[in-house]
């Protein structure tokens, strides 16, 4: 019996879940996507909320740094908008025809029996969209986007109500400039109020994708481009994996110039399941073949 279950203990993989960024993770960020996004999303600010152009690009960084998204930082700021209309303005004018079928890292995917999972602040459309273009709409097992994280309107009170959860406090425009004005103060962050926006890179958006994915962090490799998330995910106890730079930073378990890389230096993920594979065999083999002495 103590054999038996140190055989079963044996078998289990060290992951049994890969958790995938989207974004400058999937595909490089010499696609110059990042920046049409920044480009548009000034634009949205000034055509529609009616923001200066000058004042438009200062916000925008500043509220990137501060909420994890432009969009959760004008919510948290005050602005009324409607998602799907700043989800077409910002992303359904990308030029996506600079993505390519990744038939390379399609490979690398399906040669991994793991379950892999999309996890990406963007809206359903966008993430549908590079996947597509990339040739790897079929790898994931599932996506957890914008709408998976924030399937309540937080505008309507009684929606909040409804969820047991208090309305959202504000911060005002008049701090976020504030900010702008006087960008080496201490901690500009705690001075903010939170975002009515769920999203990468805040606890409560990994806590969410656990439960919606039935994710064992333990048990899960992250990837993401952003520092900021792989270190919320190690906090949250992800292995990590920062992708875009060969350099680890904190909180970063492995670092890799390109999602290419995967095999060299994450070879364990391939090691792993040819054990227990061979496990698996040699188990089969024994338990069918009668010994007598």
């Amino acid at each position: 019996m103590a054999y038996e279950d140190q055989f079963q203990q044996g078998l289990k993989p060290k992951y049994d879940c890969l958790l995938f960024d989207v974004d400058d993770t999937l595909y490089p960020r010499s696609s110059g996507l990042l920046e049409e996004v920044t480009k548009n999303i000034q634009e949205y600010m000034n055509q529609k909320l009616g923001i200066e152009e000058t004042e438009a690009s200062q916000m925008n960084g500043v509220l990137y740094k501060s909420y994890g998204t432009s969009m959760a930082g004008l919510k948290a700021i005050g602005y009324d908008f409607d998602n799907d209309d700043y989800h077409r303005f910002v992303h359904g004018r990308l030029p996506y025809e600079r993505l390519k079928p990744d038939h390379a890292l399609r490979s690398l995917l399906l040669s991994l029996p793991i379950r892999k999972v999309i996890f990406s602040n963007a809206d359903q459309a966008h993430v549908a969209k590079v996947l597509s273009r990339l040739g790897l709409e079929d790898c994931f097992e599932g996506v957890i986007c914008f709408e998976t994280l924030n399937p309540f309107n937080y505008g309507d009170i009684n929606a909040c109500d409804e969820i047991g959860a208090s309305s959202p406090s504000y911060a005002s425009k008049s701090q976020i400039l504030d900010i702008i004005e006087h960008p080496c103060q201490s901690n500009p962050v705690s001075a903010l109020q939170k975002s009515p926006v769920v999203c990468k890179p805040f606890e409560d958006a990994f806590e969410q994708a656990f439960k919606l994915a039935n994710i064992n962090p333990q048990k899960t490799v992250f990837f993401d481009d952003s520092v900021r998330n792989i270190m919320t995910g190690k906090l949250m106890g992800l292995h990590t994996v920062l992708v875009g730079t060969a350099n680890r930073e904190n909180g970063a378990d492995y670092a890799l110039e390109s999602i290419h890389n995967m095999k060299e230096a994450l070879s364990d993920l391939w090691k792993a399941n040819d054990k227990s594979e061979a496990r698996s065999f040699t188990r089969k083999v024994s338990m069918e073949t009668t010994v007598t002495a």
